[in-house]
């Protein structure tokens, strides 16, 4: 299936969305990491259109989020903004997008000066794609959380959720040998759908590069933690929810996403055994799990 074309549907999480060119000169890709999440079919949940532009005058509109590193977000009427800025461009953007208060609808816009129009474009390049779907899951759809993601042979689903270099890609590698399924080892979509919980692989991998569009319903929650040897803590509900929380992806310039970010790790917290797992980066880890699992 190409992915080089004038319109392109990814599924993540199983939330669609639909990539359009709407410029004539303009053939629109997915990155080399998204390309299995391609989808040939359904409807989409967010729609965006993206053309060449002109983006040396400033938004009109306040700054409401620095990201520190390539983006800012503004708020232009009821309209989020997005501008993307790199050393090469300096204070001029080379990329914006712009959406709609539900993150539903939207556009971007790519500064013809600073790509190459004889080539596809790619307007969702990260971390945009993880902008929109982050935004998408805070307004009811779910939560992205920090975590590798596995499912057993037994068919249970462990989630392994840790900051960076705490062991996530390390945990990936050694389940790995056993021969289950690696959702992800860097990011995982946690959503409620037909009264169970999933979780789902995405694109965006860690050092690994595990990224399957598959999913799994969760059973057990690990907070990971490095020790001399394996041992498990279990975490009372406001204990996981913290943790969980300080793992995920929210949209903090968004008050209602956050609201509902927090209900959401809550139910999770309520539902499914947590407990931090101080573990010894060797294979007797993976049997050390199944036993306390069961």
């Amino acid at each position: 299936m190409t992915t080089d074309r004038s319109s392109v549907l990814v599924s993540i999480g199983e939330i669609r969305v639909e990539l359009a060119s709407v410029d004539s000169g303009m053939t629109v890709a997915v990155a080399e990491g998204t390309k299995r999440f391609v989808v040939g079919e359904g409807v989409a949940d967010a729609q965006v259109s993206a053309s060449w532009g002109d983006l040396s005058r400033p938004v009109d509109g306040p700054e409401i989020f620095d990201s520190g590193s390539q983006w800012k977000l503004y708020r232009q009427g009821e309209d989020y903004v997005f501008r993307f800025t790199i050393p090469l461009t300096g204070e001029h953007a080379f990329k914006e997008a712009r959406f709609s208060s539900d993150f539903t609808s939207g556009h971007v816009t790519l500064h013809a000066d600073y790509h190459d129009p004889s080539l596809p474009a790619v307007p969702l390049r990260y971390p945009l794609d993880e902008l929109l779907f982050t935004n998408l899951l805070g307004r009811g759809r779910g939560v992205e959380v920090h975590a590798c993601g596995l499912r057993d042979h037994d068919g249970r689903g462990y989630l392994f959720t840790g900051h960076s270099q705490v062991g996530k890609s390390t945990t990936a590698r050694i389940w790995e040998k056993e021969g289950v399924l690696i959702l992800s080892d860097d990011r995982i979509i946690l959503r409620w759908l037909d009264g169970k919980l999933w979780m789902y692989g995405t694109p965006w991998h860690g050092e690994g590069q595990y990224a399957a569009a598959d999913r799994t319903e969760l059973t057990h929650v690990f907070v990971l933690g490095q020790g001399d040897r394996n041992e498990l803590v279990p975490l009372a509900p406001a204990e996981a929810v913290s943790s969980l929380f300080t793992r995920s992806f929210v949209p903090f310039y968004n008050g209602a996403a956050l609201a509902y970010t927090l209900d959401v790790l809550q139910q999770v917290a309520l539902v499914v055994p947590c407990a931090e797992l101080r573990f010894v980066p060797d294979a007797k880890v993976v049997e050390f799990v199944r036993e306390n699992a069961k």
